[in-house]
């Protein structure tokens, strides 16, 4: 399989966009429901991402109830070096996650650390390994979208 998904990779990837079950074997719980074994919905998660198909599988923490803070942050970077700076920014494992964007602020990640001064402890140090200024956007409201995208 390269780039195509079969009508299971679709459900399962549907299905994971939801709460996934809180319980001791939560893939088997999602092997009942689509109707296949519990070692085939690792596997085909663990393809699917292999494919590149999935590019993140994880738990998503609200950094600041859990006491802690988050950021968005945006750059620009010099097309020349962006995957420079973009290997020197994700280095970081404060940063969650990492966009390309077509505009003058071409690069925006969040960071997630323990503290608003981890905030910019953690930008600053970005600022002096790439010699670019980290643009800070911290949040003033927050509104739940519910992001679902149907494979």
């Amino acid at each position: 399989m390269t780039g195509e998904l079969t009508d299971l990779d679709r459900q399962l990837i549907n299905r994971l966009q939801d709460d996934l079950p809180l319980t001791s074997r939560p893939f088997a719980t999602l092997a009942d429901e689509l109707g296949i074994a519990e070692g085939d919905v690792v596997d085909r998660i663990r393809h699917l991402r292999d494919e590149g198909l999935l590019t993140r599988f994880g738990p998503f923490f609200d950094a600041e109830a859990l006491g802690g803070a988050f950021c968005l942050c945006a750059m620009a970077v010099p097309q020349e070096c962006f995957e420079e700076v973009l290997t020197k920014v994700n280095a970081h494992p404060e940063v969650a996650h990492n966009y390309e964007r077509d505009h003058k602020l071409n690069m925006w990640f969040v960071l997630a650390t323990e503290s608003r001064l981890a905030i910019r402890e953690t930008a600053g140090a970005i600022e002096q390994e790439t010699g670019l200024k980290v643009l800070q956007f911290p949040k003033e409201r927050e509104f739940f979208i519910g992001f679902r995208v149907n494979a």
